[in-house]
């Protein structure tokens, strides 16, 4: 699963996770599920599905006369074995059946169950409020909201499959599964497996028969159902379609496009060729996450959706979209067993994005993004977490920046100590072992171990089964008669780490590479040089998990700015020079960083040139101005835009115009900002024009306008974005931004606007209940009703009724 990252975190609440007394380890088998067979229908009125269900099981080793499956939340109408209704138990979260004798291992039996699924009755303890992991979810069920489709989608990781259909929930458990799922005639049915028979019913509806013969979790069953196309294309011989809603069907396969060539890459690396019957994507409204891989059917939220102006800037799901595809191999192929060895699945779909992006855009393309990832560990309560952790307060919060981010960058410090080919070895007998069955960290180690002789037990100990990362101080002792320097490395943190290091001697512009290999939290390495040192790079490879405390001045900087190749290196030598522009070597050397090969170090450069004294700086203007124009880049062509925009010049007029012809909406946002402090009116003609499609993405841009013009007429507008830029944008500047605009229209009078407002806010509520943003949300809402009172608008009353009705339906 691919989660959202919130900073509500920031705003209002604490989402810490706590440590738990309690052991949780794998959930013991007294049953192995077999296979699930079910027939579904839907109460769309009263959010309801009425279910039949065969399960097919068998006591996993001792003897049983009682089974126990999880069913939460459901009305029970009867349960048979052999046409015989058997006795049982339910307490509204585990139904307790009574076998008509004791059956012996191996020795299966058939479960049939008639039931009614009530999603909406569901309460399961989340790990920050109340949780809305109901499994079921139906969307604008009745048709009441004319702009958004009625669809149904269904969620089960983690174990919330047992909210649709009674089972045993849980990673440990293994089934193949048939589902017949019958929808009024208008509607388009997705789930696991092939859909291998349609039929039309008398009464409107039609039931798709989708089977499913290998076996997985039950947290991996799928339903979809809705107005889609469904446009289609193909890995090899397998079926790879994408569902989307009819308006966005000629631009699936630019969203989507690159999922064959995924499977490929990923058959070739893991030397498992894809091992499903088909690869369908679909994307459903109001989802509760960022995707979720499930087997064959992996559902995307409406990120997804994206049009040509925005993805000949990037496609921003392309990543998820090659998480989930990994997942296929290590997730749903082989298991974690428990929860507590959810790295074995997360940890390896998020280093999938890596693999994938060097695999098609190149190493420092990946680099960045890698970069990106740590920061996302870094950044969070998440130093004292283990990667595999067995006393967790809740299974959601194994669903971290550890589980995701550090275990990624744990895999490719693993990958560059073992070598591509032992490594990608290892991964190949761990699938292959493990292959419809379930994995566990000690497993992969011991196939990464049989394969190389290695024995990695340090390894796996202080980065799986500990905590933390490597503080390094750094310092160098240099004897120049004898040519060589000593390179100091003092470990500051409480545990001790051993680890490979790439260490670059820069002579001149030459970087003589050594690789060194600490012990002990004191360690010293004694590197030959034939001429003094230019620079000296630690951690040259950016492959360590690290924070580096060095003393390094100006110069350095400029040099590594220069000459260094990992793009976390240039990365911060850049942002250290732009920190000192006063000196004409360090503005220098910012606006040759506009000239750079890879472009978010050209982007990062024109964001932070200082051009306060323009006059003096006219060349490198004249630079940025053929970048607006001409970049390969279109998002650097945005930045350029954006920079000549501070300069609030006239002259600069037609490069403005220009870029708001461009097909790219992030230079047209740009250029409407840069076009507002030179010619108003003009901007907001032009923003006016605009398609409401096309405002809705260029958003923040245009609310930026909106406030500083003090247009009232435009809250209404603004109102649909202004959560979204509070807590889901981590540029602080945007937050900052739509905060304004919150307290703007809150203290507004426009009662349209603030429906809107608290409207989003129930939306997103809900949507998020389990990220606690249901408490952020009665907080806002709370404070609209002070600011309300305090203003003394004419609507007052109005407006304080219509913040409370929508407080009111969020408290549903």
């Amino acid at each position: 699963m691919n989660k959202i990252v919130f900073l509500i975190v920031l705003f209002s609440i604490n989402l810490f996770s706590q440590n738990s007394k309690e052991y949780r380890g794998e959930k013991e088998k007294i049953h192995d599920l077999v296979h699930t067979k079910l027939k579904v229908d839907f109460n769309f009125k009263e959010q309801t599905m009425n279910g039949e269900a065969w399960i097919t099981a068998k006591p996993h080793y001792y003897p049983t006369k009682t089974i126990i499956l999880d069913a939460k939340a459901m009305v029970i109408n009867k349960v048979s074995l052999n046409d015989r209704t058997l006795s049982y138990n339910y307490n509204d979260n585990e139904l307790i059946i009574e076998l008509p004798r004791t059956y012996n291992r191996d020795e299966k039996f058939i479960l049939y169950i008639n039931y009614k699924a009530q999603p909406e009755k569901v309460k399961q303890k989340g790990s920050k409020a109340i949780s809305s992991a109901k499994g079921l979810y139906f969307i604008n069920p009745t048709g009441l909201d004319k702009n958004k489709p009625t669809q149904i989608w269904t969620q089960g990781e983690t174990e919330a499959s047992s909210c649709w259909f009674p089972t045993i929930d849980s990673p440990n458990q293994k089934t193949s599964q048939e589902i017949y799922i019958t929808v009024p005639n208008k509607f388009v049915t997705l789930s696991n497996g092939k859909l291998q028979e349609q039929k039309t019913n008398t009464d409107g509806t039609r039931t798709d028969y989708w089977n499913f013969k290998q076996k997985h979790a039950p947290y991996l069953f799928f339903m979809g159902i809705g107005e889609y196309d469904i446009v289609k294309d193909n890995y090899k011989n397998i079926p790879v379609n994408y569902y989307v809603e009819k308006k966005y069907a000629p631009y699936a396969k630019d969203i989507f496009g690159n999922t064959p060539e995924m499977l490929d890459f990923f058959s070739k690396i893991t030397g498992v060729e894809y091992p499903w019957s088909k690869y369908a994507q679909i994307v459903g409204r109001d989802y509760v996450s960022g995707a979720m891989e499930n087997t064959t059917a992996v559902i995307h939220g409406e990120k997804a959706y994206q049009t040509p102006g925005q993805l000949i800037d990037e496609n921003v799901q392309e990543n998820t979209i090659a998480h989930e595809a990994f997942h296929h191999w290590f997730g749903n192929l082989v298991t974690a067993e428990s929860w507590s060895n959810l790295t074995v699945n997360e940890s390896f779909a998020n280093y999938s994005e890596y693999l994938w992006r060097e695999y098609k855009y190149g190493k420092e393309d990946a680099d960045a993004h890698l970069f990106e990832d740590i920061q996302g560990y870094k950044n969070g309560q998440n130093y004292d977490k283990h990667l595999v952790r067995f006393n967790y307060a809740n299974r959601e919060d194994m669903f971290d920046a550890v589980s995701y981010n550090k275990g990624g960058a744990i895999l490719h410090m693993l990958r560059k100590y073992l070598g591509d080919s032992a490594f990608y070895e290892g991964l190949n007998k761990y699938l292959t072992q493990h292959k419809y069955g379930t994995g566990e960290v000690h497993q992969l180690r011991l196939a990464l171990e049989e394969v190389t002789g290695k024995d990695l037990n340090w390894f796996f100990n202080q980065w799986y089964f500990g905590n933390g990362h490597p503080k390094l101080d750094i310092s160098y002792d240099y004897n120049e008669l004898r040519k060589t320097v000593t390179v100091n490395i003092y470990q500051t943190q409480n545990e001790s780490f051993r680890f490979p290091l790439a260490i670059d001697i820069f002579e001149g512009n030459t970087a003589n590479r050594h690789e060194v290999f600490v012990e002990d939290k004191e360690a010293s390495f004694i590197l030959p040089y034939t001429k003094q040192p230019s620079l000296i790079q630690i951690n040259a490879d950016g492959v360590l998990l690290c924070d580096l405390n060095e003393n390094k001045v100006l110069s350095d900087y400029i040099f590594q700015l220069k000459n260094a190749k990992n793009y976390m290196h240039k990365r911060e030598a850049l942002l250290e020079v732009a920190k000192q522009q006063d000196n004409n070597k360090a503005f220098d050397a910012v606006a040759e960083a506009m000239n750079d090969s890879y472009y978010r170090i050209r982007k990062l450069a024109l964001e932070n040139i200082n051009l306060i004294n323009k006059n003096s700086k006219k060349r490198v203007i004249e630079n940025i101005k053929k970048i607006a124009n001409n970049d390969s880049k279109t998002l650097v062509q945005a930045s350029a835009v954006e920079t000549l925009g501070k300069l609030t010049d006239p002259e600069l007029k037609p490069i403005f115009i220009e870029a708001l012809e461009s097909e790219s909406y992030a230079v047209m946002g740009k250029a409407l900002v840069a076009m507002y402090y030179i010619d108003k009116n003009l901007a907001i003609k032009k923003s006016k024009e605009l398609p409401s499609e096309v405002k809705k993405i260029i958003a923040t841009p245009l609310t930026r306008i909106y406030l500083e013009e003090k247009d009232e007429s435009e809250l209404i507008f603004i109102a649909g974005n202004v959560i979204s830029g509070m807590y889901l944008s981590q540029d602080k500047s945007i937050q900052s931004l739509y905060k304004k605009a919150y307290t703007k229209i809150a203290k507004s009078d426009n009662s349209e606007a603030i429906q809107n407002l608290v409207n989003d806010i129930v939306v997103k509520g809900k949507q998020y209940k389990q990220y606690g943003f249901s408490n952020v949300g009665v907080d806002l809402m709370r404070q609209m009703i002070q600011m309300q009172k305090t203003e003394n608008k004419s609507n007052e009353i109005k407006n304080i009724a219509i913040i409370k009705e929508a407080m009111a339906r969020l408290l549903e």
